[in-house]
């Protein structure tokens, strides 16, 4: 069975699909499947926000495989990469407040929270925030490339933050 169809496999078991949960790492938009690498991309040109970990990204990937969770937090104007289903929570957000969301939930993960008690809490991948699911994360998985990019970059038990077409990503690899 292939990646793909593994992948399906899994969001179809777990209940998930019209964009948001496992499709929106995967960069699905509910109607055409997978899309990953988005060449010009509006976020791919946009300016790099103050809460994205250049430093980490700026790494040569430490690892060809990470075992990774994460944190979702989106804003009101990403409302089309989720199909009309953006969390009720990011609706009401912008950009900036999303930038305020990730320092706070960086400093609440700084000062010892717990990673999973914070997801859960808090990240809008409701599939993965509710049942606490790893990634594994490898080179060509099926994941947007931002994701991939921080994942295999971080050293066991660090978390950083990209920007994806679907918000920051809070990344804590695991393994």
């Amino acid at each position: 069975m292939n990646r793909t169809v593994q992948a399906l496999a899994v969001m179809v078991a777990l209940g998930v699909g019209l964009g948001v949960g496992l499709g929106a790492l995967a960069g699905c938009s509910g109607k055409t499947g997978p899309t990953v690498d988005k060449p010009g991309s509006s976020d791919l040109a946009a300016p790099v926000s103050s809460v994205v970990s250049a430093d980490i990204l700026a790494r040569e990937p430490l690892a060809n495989s990470a075992v990774v969770k994460h944190i979702l937090i989106s804003w009101h104007d990403l409302v089309d990469a989720y199909q009309g289903h953006l969390d009720p929570r990011a609706e009401k957000r912008s950009k900036a407040d999303a930038e305020a969301e990730i320092r706070s939930l960086l400093k609440q993960l700084q000062d010892g929270a717990d990673f999973d008690a914070v997801m859960k809490a808090h990240s809008e991948d409701t599939s993965s925030a509710m049942s606490g699911r790893t990634f594994t994360v490898a080179p060509d998985s099926q994941l947007v490339i931002e994701f991939r990019q921080l994942s295999l970059r971080l050293r066991p038990g660090e978390f950083g933050v990209c920007q994806s077409d679907f918000g920051f990503h809070i990344i804590k690899r695991i393994s």
